[in-house]
């Protein structure tokens, strides 16, 4: 079986385990989403979710985040880790949303990298929920399973993007990141995968080159 259709069976069976998969994240707009990306970098949704709330009753556009002072940001996002880089790269993007792109968030990547804080992952988390966009992003649970799966030997998000897209057809792209990090989450742990229950352990290299080896 080659990698395409290795991908495409396993997508089928995770698409059935999390029927209606999307991003955890609450926003109402690009900007939110944004935002609020930026904010779980090594956080959870569910604590983001909490900030945001006020955050976004008290910010509603990117003229309103350069209006502020860092101090004032960090102060509203300060029960996030990384509070004060976060701050930093929330002022920094929205000054130049202001400054170039009208206070509007731009709907092409090579736009969207360009604004500090933000990663191809961000930006793709970006386009692919807020924008409609095919796009797939690689966070720490997409790059974990696509490797265990077998479906890319890197450990470079860049690397395992590229992987992922010449595998899976451009309409699966951003429900493969949701599939695979609720997989990640619920199943394919860091720590103590859950391989005995894995829906997908027949396609799993790490099922039969590590845990099964491990339980002999």
């Amino acid at each position: 079986m080659d990698k395409k259709e290795k991908a495409r069976k396993i997508l089928d069976i995770l698409e059935k385990e999390f029927p209606g998969a999307r991003t955890a994240l609450i926003f109402s707009t690009p900007l939110e989403l944004l935002i609020a990306t930026i904010l779980s970098a090594q956080a959870t949704d569910k604590l983001v979710n909490k900030i945001t709330v006020d955050l976004f009753k008290k910010y509603k556009t990117a003229e309103d985040y350069d209006r502020a002072t860092l101090g004032e940001i960090e102060k509203d996002i300060s029960s996030v880790n990384f509070f004060r880089n976060k701050a930093k790269s929330i002022k920094g993007c929205c000054k130049k949303l202001v400054e170039e792109f009208n206070g509007a968030v731009p709907q092409t990547l090579d736009e969207l990298t360009t604004l500090p804080g933000v990663g191809r992952k961000t930006a793709n988390i970006v386009l692919g929920n807020a924008f409609g966009k095919n796009a797939l992003a690689v966070d720490t649970h997409v790059k974990r399973v696509a490797k265990r799966l077998g479906l890319t030997d890197s450990e470079d998000p860049d690397r395992v993007e590229e992987d992922l897209c010449r595998i899976i057809p451009e309409k699966r792209w951003t429900n493969t990141t949701h599939l695979l990090i609720l997989h990640g989450r619920k199943t394919c742990k860091a720590k103590n995968p859950l391989c005995e229950v894995c829906p997908v352990r027949d396609f799993s290299d790490y099922y039969k080159k590590v845990f099964l080896k491990e339980k002999k």
